[in-house]
């Protein structure tokens, strides 16, 4: 029988869309685990996720390195050492650079809270509603060098309704990410296999 499809999360914040992936595998949708969450904010909240379910860590600060080189130089070694298979971005806030790109190339994927190309970047929700639209959504992409400008694997739509509040769009926006994700990240496994 073949191992697990071995994933490292790379998150910033909360942790929700590892909760799903989490959820996902649990539930036998996911044939994967996730051995590592790499993580660029010390304190935020999906460390202690991770700590509950037994998953190791890699948090750092930025500016405890010199350069970008220096701390990917450093998880590229942590995800080698746990023999990392996918690089999942979900939630991390910062731009990955060539240290990285080049190790896990073709096997690193973002989810990003708009149709791309509309609305790349921070605040996605907030420009969305800023603008006006009708319809917003979530992407999955491969991840390059550019901000949100990877080659496009998945999209969903979500319409924004009149008078519709951030905190109601993100709410609609996460339950598409939290479904999207997980069954994208499946398909991939399997292509790849």
């Amino acid at each position: 029988m073949k191992d697990k499809t071995r994933l490292a999360v790379f998150a910033s914040g909360t942790g929700s869309n590892y909760d799903a992936i989490d959820q996902a595998i649990k539930q036998g949708t996911l044939d994967a685990e996730v051995v590592m969450i790499v993580c660029d904010r010390p304190g935020a909240q999906v460390i202690e996720k991770a700590d509950q379910n037994k998953v190791a860590t890699f948090v750092f600060d930025p500016k405890d390195y010199q350069t970008k080189v220096d701390f990917e130089t450093e998880i590229a070694q942590q995800l080698r050492e746990v023999k990392v298979d996918w690089v999942i971005l979900a939630g991390y806030m910062r731009l990955v650079g060539p240290t990285l790109l080049a190790a896990y190339h073709g096997r690193m994927v973002n989810i990003h809270p708009s149709l791309l190309p509309a609305f790349p970047g921070l605040d996605a929700i907030g420009q969305a509603l800023h603008a006006g639209v009708k319809v917003s959504g979530v992407t999955i992409h491969y991840v390059d060098q550019g901000m949100d400008t990877g080659k496009i694997i998945a999209q969903q739509p979500v319409k924004i309704e009149e008078d519709m509040t951030r905190e109601v769009l993100q709410r609609k926006i996460q339950d598409v990410e939290h479904m999207l994700y997980p069954k994208t990240i499946q398909q991939l496994i399997k292509e790849g296999e």
